[in-house]
């Protein structure tokens, strides 16, 4: 007997691939997957409702298929599932004081109330939508990753990304979530739009002329976007 045995109710399995113990998870990792407490599972256990392996330092193991089965035994009917993530977003720190995202986010809160949504988590993020390490974004990816909800409020999608929403979008519909976006009346974005713009020229002109011309052509391009507002676009 290994250190890959496991002890079950009707004697011991011995698995001699290590890559067996991919198909079985700690007791921790089995209540964040299906969204409930330890102590929650232990009373499963009890019940005789979900009955995990032992190993033989006797802690437990649930097999990963049993969970995605129980997972998907959690709402009737998946069309019906309307636990919601609210995801709001702005560029700037500007933004943020200015209420901007609080606002935002007070729209998104009005909406999954008025339909009547349980809000699994509000996560917000302040940062370009060209920002691939947001710390809001990666939380909504772990959520619906671990099937804790099955709907992701937006006030547009270009607050989830300006490049690429369509890879966001497929790995979302992989776990079976999808984006609902609530238009809002309010423009708050022409600023972050230009410093979107901004941040692609001076990407793109660092790779080009080095970090020093990459600054050098984002300080011009801001320089001309603040003089456009003030003069506006002549004829």
């Amino acid at each position: 007997m290994n250190e890959h045995s496991y002890v079950l109710e009707y004697g011991i399995i011995s698995f001699g691939d290590r890559t067996m113990d991919e198909q079985f998870v700690s007791i921790g990792k089995a209540a964040k997957m299906l969204g409930m407490s330890i102590e929650g599972l232990r009373k499963w256990e009890r019940e005789g409702r979900l009955i995990p392996v032992r190993t033989l330092t006797n802690h437990r193991r649930y097999r990963v298929a049993d969970l995605h089965v129980l997972m998907h035994e959690t709402v009737q009917n998946p069309a019906l599932d309307t636990r919601c993530i609210l995801y709001a977003r702005v560029s700037t720190k500007e933004q943020q004081e200015a209420g901007h995202l609080d606002r935002q986010l007070g729209r998104l809160t009005a909406f999954a109330a008025e339909q009547q949504w349980p809000l699994v988590a509000a996560l917000t993020d302040v940062a370009s939508g060209l920002n691939e390490q947001r710390r809001g974004l990666h939380q909504l990816l772990d959520l619906a990753r671990d099937h804790r909800a099955s709907l992701v409020i937006v006030e547009s999608r270009d607050r989830l990304a300006r490049v690429g929403l369509g890879y966001l979008e497929t790995f979302l519909h992989a776990f079976g979530v999808r984006v609902v976006v609530v238009e809002s009346p309010v423009n708050d974005d022409q600023q972050e739009l230009v410093e979107d713009l901004i941040a692609i020229t001076t990407s793109f002109s660092a790779q080009i002329y080095g970090q020093r011309g990459g600054q050098k052509m984002g300080a011009a391009v801001r320089q001309v976007m603040a003089t456009l507002a003030q003069e506006g676009v002549p004829e």
